[in-house]
């Protein structure tokens, strides 16, 4: 897996989490306590987040930071 398969997946999962929350991107970016900006850049897999990041927004989703990289059939990348 490419480093944009990677963002990819990120950005697709932080999508499906957040909709299954019922949150707009505005909601979990104010929850994971960064900008609207920047959560809009990681879902459209243009910026990568740190790991503090990441953990912010798992924790806004009540989800593991692994789940935001596990793809389709399961497997954590």
């Amino acid at each position: 897996m490419t480093g944009e398969e990677v963002r990819q997946t990120l950005a697709k999962n932080i999508k499906k989490y957040r909709a299954q929350k019922g949150f707009s991107q505005a909601q979990l970016a104010e929850e994971a306590d960064i900008s609207l900006p920047f959560m809009s850049s990681i879902e459209q897999s243009s910026k990568w987040p740190y790991p503090d990041t990441l953990a912010q927004i798992a924790t806004a989703l009540e989800i593991e930071v692994s789940d935001l990289f596990t793809t389709q059939d399961g497997e954590a990348k």
